[in-house]
């Protein structure tokens, strides 16, 4: 009797370890396979931000070299941003031979009447950004107008909050302080003596258009996240060829209107003869500057969807710094004591929020239950997603 009760409790201790043997297996591949994917999702969120740094970077130093070796017109600055979207076509081109083949239609562009209104209000907005901003680009240095543009990243909070629901934490209030004090500073100094033959009230007029520019391109990008949430839903690679091909469209041919409206194209020819590095120079500046925007876009987008609009602008803002010094070795730009504080304040604006959002990534890794309140803070969410 005794011994059949010994062997009747040991079947069942054996039996009680086989589940827990197998919880431990399931527990070590649960926490084994999301570590592998957060891996290759840095991985493909570091491509991105290098495309956005390099992208921007040579978009910018192009388009001031437009300006310094002859360009005065506006709208052709404004078009160098927006008109490069037929080199998107090779996707297009790329995903048609995938769907032939795989007989696959969900990458094919979805239309309605709410659709496109989105991209022709994202569009317009667009344009309207770009021609301000190369506004600001012909009156100031290149390196007053980066560090000015910094302040987005402030817009782009302030109309998060109301738009996105975006969070504010110690760490972000504190990065819009940071880079509203940043832009208030050059306000302060000469802006005559930073570029030859600009005026103080041509100063200004950059300055205003450049803020309002950086105002208008955080509210576009809080609105194309909020429509990928609410209209675009998908969120796959095809859908961000999609909404940047025709928002770039309708871009590109409000500008068209605004250049044959202005009458800048009449002096377009004798701008190209007289340009000081040749016509076919002029030519490639304007081309390669268009292909640096939409490269730099595309890469823009992405990490809007993986993150926010307010993260992908943070790293956008993150190459303002550098351009400034490449602009004093390219073009000679002033670095005063000014602009040497501003920069300075912008970076530790910028790290500001980097430094909260790893924060949110940390303690949402570690901790289940900090999910929600990061997707709440960051409301695009970190998508996991098979890309293709």
């Amino acid at each position: 009797m005794g011994e059949a009760q010994e062997v009747q409790l040991h079947i069942m201790v054996e039996e009680a370890k086989e589940p827990n043997s197998d919880l431990n297996t399931n527990m070590t591949n649960q926490s084994t396979v999301p570590q592998q994917i957060n891996y290759k999702w840095w991985l493909r969120i570091a491509l991105y931000i290098l495309i956005v740094l390099v992208g921007q970077t040579v978009a910018l130093l192009l388009g001031r070299l437009y300006y310094v070796k002859g360009g005065t017109s506006k709208w052709v600055g404004t078009l160098m941003q927006v008109a490069g979207f037929p080199v998107l076509l090779f996707f297009y081109c790329f995903s048609a031979f995938k769907n032939s083949t795989a007989n696959n239609l969900q990458t094919q562009p979805r239309f309605s009447f709410i659709i496109v209104s989105a991209y022709a209000l994202i569009g317009l907005i667009t344009a309207a950004n770009c021609f301000l901003l190369s506004t600001g680009m012909l009156y100031l240095p290149v390196s007053t107008y980066t560090l000015i543009s910094a302040s987005q990243l402030g817009f782009n909070a302030l109309f998060s909050f109301f738009l996105n629901s975006q969070k504010f934490t110690p760490l972000i209030i504190n990065s819009l302080v940071l880079l509203t004090i940043s832009s208030i500073l050059l306000m302060f100094q000469n802006g005559s003596g930073d570029l030859s033959g600009v005026s103080k009230v041509k100063f200004a007029i950059g300055f205003i258009c450049t803020l309002g520019g950086s105002a208008g391109c955080g509210l576009n990008l809080s609105l194309t996240q909020l429509c990928f949430r609410k209209v675009f839903k998908r969120g796959t690679f095809m859908e961000i060829i999609d909404v940047i091909f025709y928002t770039s469209m309708v871009a590109t041919g409000a500008s068209l209107v605004g250049l044959f409206a202005s009458g800048e194209w009449k002096s377009l020819s004798k701008e190209m003869e007289l340009y000081e590095l040749g016509k076919v120079a002029y030519v490639m500046t304007i081309v390669w500057a268009a292909i640096a925007w939409q490269v730099f876009t595309v890469a823009l987008v992405e990490l809007m969807v993986e993150v926010s609009s307010l993260f992908c602008n943070s790293i956008s803002v993150l190459g303002f710094p550098v351009v400034p010094a490449l602009a004093v070795v390219f073009f000679h730009d002033k670095m005063d004591g000014v602009k040497v504080i501003s920069m300075v304040l912008a970076i530790w604006g910028i790290i500001s929020y980097i430094y909260q959002q790893y924060l949110d990534e940390s303690k949402s890794e570690t901790d289940p239950r900090m999910a929600n309140e990061v997707s709440e803070a960051f409301p695009s969410g970190i998508q996991i997603v098979d890309r293709d």
